[in-house]
């Protein structure tokens, strides 16, 4: 891809089966320590990066070039892949992340009574976790998030088509009356305290499957404070190359594909849009009028028609939408490498495909495959979407262990493609 860094970070769900194992902040504790200590696959952190959310001691960086360490924020088990320039590369680190947690479980005896998941929501307590993406894009002081930040948005809320990796139900969000100053960017509020406002969260029986595991949950197009205040992205404001205009973009708003291809054609296209807004190639053509709006209704929509309200008035397709920007990096982007081509050419088919039958992708892409699945599995067995043992499936779908993950079954079966082999892990 062209002279992009990227990577990609994934805090694992943890879920214990067995109380004899202890929590789960117990079980990512053991796991943690058994890597930098006993395992030595990489040098411990003897530093603060801060004190209150990673104190000394809560992970490191791997002999791979990656990190694990306990995310401070729902002590999750967390893994940074090392910057890529590569798509296939960033596929291949990002798998084995999953290999390393999985490892460390069967070597200390708990892959029977523990299991981690690359997922994004907690079906039984309501919370989100994430898998978040990081860039490095050019940026002219803050005007990256004043103007160009509502060119790059709605290929972002519209990705999921291709990007989402499909959940069963919904949640809805209570909120609290709090909220804290706040400063302005663009169109949008940026919290920089750590909480603005509070809420629950309550099973939407309304939803049976929708397309991302996330949109019911971000509350905010940008944020610099996440807990309680789940947004698209995070204006870190780091600056790397010595001082220079590229920045560190770190998008929030991402989920854990357990598909290669899913995987590649997200980080492959978010890399093309990033271009154009780079090179100032987009405009009113594909601004829309509210971006969380358009996230949660693009994901629950059961028809798959996709429709988002312009900001010029009118709607356009998710589908068309996307074209937009394709058509602009085809045009700036055709022929630069061999790998932007195949993006260019899979964004393009996978767009055609979701346009004529979605259904047809169930080999490529997560949420298309969750959703035959599932399908086939309630008309065998005779139960509905609300019922408990749907959320159980599309917890185990994600289990990294793949003697019990329902996504390794699919691989093995062949119903599922694979761009990168397990000897390339």
């Amino acid at each position: 891809m062209e002279r992009r860094i990227f990577g990609i970070e994934t805090e694992f769900g943890c879920l214990v089966r067995d109380d004899r194992a202890g929590t789960p902040e117990r079980v990512v504790e053991e796991v943690k320590n058994h890597c930098f200590y006993q395992k030595k696959w990489g040098l411990i952190d003897l530093h603060a990066r801060d004190y209150s959310f990673e104190p000394a001691r809560s992970g490191g960086f791997l002999v791979n070039g990656g990190r694990l360490y306990i995310d401070a924020v729902g002590d999750h088990e967390e893994y940074a892949t090392p910057e890529c320039t590569d798509i296939f590369d960033a596929v291949r680190y990002n798998k084995a992340g999953q290999w390393i947690v999985q490892n460390l479980l069967n070597d200390l005896g708990l892959s029977d009574v523990a299991s981690f998941h690359n997922n994004s929501v907690d079906h039984y307590g309501g919370h989100t976790f994430g898998c978040h993406e990081n860039y490095l894009v050019e940026m002219q002081d803050e005007d990256f998030f004043r103007a160009s930040f509502n060119y790059l948005l709605p290929f972002l809320v519209t990705r999921q088509i291709f990007a989402g990796v499909g959940r069963v139900g919904g949640h809805k969000l209570n909120f609290s009356s709090m909220k804290n100053s706040v400063m302005t960017i663009s169109d949008y509020d940026v919290d920089y305290q750590w909480v603005s406002n509070f809420y629950g969260v309550e099973i939407d029986p309304s939803v049976d499957f929708q397309l991302s595991q996330r949109a019911d949950h971000i509350v905010k197009t940008i944020s610099s404070r996440v807990r309680f205040n789940r947004a698209i992205i995070n204006p870190k404001w780091d600056s790397y190359y010595n001082f220079s205009n590229l920045h560190r973009l770190h998008i929030l708003y991402g989920e854990g594909n357990m598909s290669d291809y899913a995987t590649a054609l997200k980080i492959g296209t978010t890399s093309c849009a990033l271009s154009l807004v780079e090179d100032g190639l987009l405009g009113a053509e594909v601004e829309i009028r509210d971006p969380l709006e358009t996230l949660r209704a693009v994901s629950r929509d059961p028809t798959w028609r996709w429709l988002v309200k312009r900001k010029s008035g009118g709607t356009i397709s998710a589908v068309d939408l996307q074209r937009i920007y394709l058509e602009a990096s085809k045009k700036r982007l055709a022929g630069v490498d061999s790998q932007t081509d195949w993006v260019l050419r899979e964004w393009e088919s996978t767009l055609d495909a979701l346009e004529r039958d979605p259904m047809s992708l169930y080999n490529k892409l997560d949420w298309v495959a969750k959703r035959k699945m599932y399908s086939e599995f309630i008309e065998a067995e005779g139960v509905s979407w609300q019922d408990e043992v749907m959320q159980s499936l599309d917890i185990e779908y994600h289990n990294v262990n793949p003697a019990q993950s329902l996504f390794t079954a699919l691989e093995e079966s062949g119903d599922m493609m694979q761009l990168i082999s397990p000897a390339e892990i």
